[in-house]
């Protein structure tokens, strides 16, 4: 048999594992041994290429920038339990409650809040959709623009910093995570911005799908009021500045950012009122839960590219992408259609693990900068969250809606903000100044064209004998 032929074999069987409903991690692990065995059978390569296993594994549990998720997972855990959305939530709506569309404007803002202090999707559709979807119900919202607004508001989380994919991806891509967080700026402000103009222009279009808030259910704008929204942004603030303005500042890695934020969330929690042990237990019951679905599937997909880059497959991925038409930007097209499709089936994770390391190569080949790949792979995960019927935020609305609200409108909501995500791809992809206008600038000195000049060896007779001091 021959080996061009085995790379595309072994892609196939992942494929087919997958599609069989067989858990991620251990489907690379079972589709890597079972051809790192025939490797060896047929020649390939030999018993001691294996051997490298033991090590890669030791590397990834040894990885400390790893340390940084289990972290930002507590950190988001304990802050969806501590009362921050409500304040921010009811002072925000109510600021923005008098005019057409001001509740939907509070859940786009508070999402991107919650999303820049708590890097977890579930926390923030789970704690707006409790709070906001009755009240939108009650005023006469439009039920899919209700839902999608609150589904997408969430999926901010994925972009913005400290967004958990970030970190996932600055370790597969090797780039800076710092750089990551700061390329990542540029593009949460726009998306913002867009799902902030899409309400607006529902709000002159159709007014009725988005009604204002009646006196009645508006507070006077007191000094009640505006507390009310101080309450809950400072803490915020304060704690964005603790995590990102550590990074930011070169004061911290992420690991220690990532620390400093659990337990900047606990003293937030305290402060709120809404610390208990049994909070803080079931807090970390699912951030080990996280956690190790993370690290078994980084050891899958470890198990599987060793083998996979046994028989060249690195070079058959390449020859692949490197002569599609178009030069970087058929290429990045491909890869973000291709990105798109798979999202319907895995989440983030297994994406991240599986599909980057063996995309990062042929960018770098192509000369294009790893950050702003890495970034624009990122707003294309978001929509793995919002597919129907397989997004994780339409599943975790659903969990929590009422039953009056339809399983349909859930799925049709989603599909205009789907639309905005993908346009922010398109964006990204013919502006990449959105993304490196952010990140630091490096020295500007090319490392290759630094030489070093020593001086020349004394002269000595022939018969002069050195003296060692």
């Amino acid at each position: 048999m021959s080996m061009e032929i085995m790379p595309p074999l072994m892609f196939g069987g992942v494929v087919l594992f997958l599609l069989l409903g067989f858990p991620v991690a251990f489907s690379l692990c079972a589709v890597g041994l079972f051809f790192g065995f025939l490797f060896i059978e047929l020649g390939f390569f030999t018993p001691a290429y294996l051997y490298n296993l033991p090590l890669r594994i030791f590397g990834i549990l040894s990885n400390d920038l790893l340390l940084a998720i289990p972290f930002f997972t507590l950190m988001g855990a304990i802050l969806e339990r501590c009362g921050l959305a409500e304040d921010l939530l009811e002072g925000t709506g109510q600021l923005f409650g008098k005019i057409p569309g001001g509740l939907a404007y509070a859940v786009i803002i508070v999402g991107a809040v919650l999303g820049a202090v708590t890097g977890t999707v579930a926390a923030s559709v789970i704690a707006m959709g409790m709070i906001s979807l009755p009240i939108m119900m009650k005023y006469g919202y439009d039920m899919r623009i209700a839902t999608g607004v609150i589904a997408a508001s969430g999926t901010i989380t994925q972009l913005i910093p400290p967004a958990l994919v970030l970190i996932v991806l600055g370790d597969q891509l090797g780039v800076p995570v710092g750089d990551m967080y700061a390329g990542a700026i540029g593009p949460s402000i726009l998306q913002v911005l867009l799902f902030l103009a899409f309400i607006m222009l529902v709000a002159i279009v159709a007014p009725q799908r988005v009604p204002p808030l009646p006196p009645e259910a508006l507070m006077r704008r007191d000094w009640r009021l505006y507390w009310r929204v101080i309450r809950g942004i400072v803490p915020s603030l304060a704690l964005m500045f603790l995590v990102l303005g550590t990074i930011f500042l070169g004061l911290a890695t992420p690991t220690e950012a990532g620390a400093m934020g659990a337990a900047g969330a606990v003293l937030l929690a305290a402060m709120n009122g809404r610390f208990t042990w049994p909070l803080l237990r079931e807090a970390m019951g699912n951030t080990a839960r996280i956690t190790a679905m993370v690290i078994y599937i980084l050891i899958g997909a470890t198990v599987f590219s060793l083998v996979f880059q046994g028989v060249e497959g690195s070079h058959w991925v390449e020859g692949l992408l490197t002569q599609l038409p178009g030069g970087q930007t058929g290429f990045l097209v491909f890869v973000n259609v291709f990105v798109f499709l798979l999202a319907f089936f895995l989440d983030f994770f297994e994406i991240a693990f599986i599909v980057v390391p063996l995309l990062a190569p042929v960018a770098a080949k192509l000369d294009i900068n790893l950050v702003w790949f890495g970034v624009l792979l990122c707003i294309n995960l978001q929509t793995s969250f919002m597919h129907p019927p397989f997004g994780f935020a339409l599943f975790y609305l659903r969990s929590i809606a009422p039953p009056a609200v339809l399983t349909k409108d859930i799925y049709l909501g989603a599909i205009p903000w789907l639309g905005l995500q993908l346009l922010l791809v398109a964006i990204v992809i013919f502006w990449p100044e959105s993304v490196t206008y952010f990140i630091a600038p490096g020295s500007g000195v090319d490392p290759a064209t630094v030489t070093i000049e020593l001086p020349p060896p004394p002269q000595m007779d022939d018969d002069a004998v050195p003296v060692f001091r």
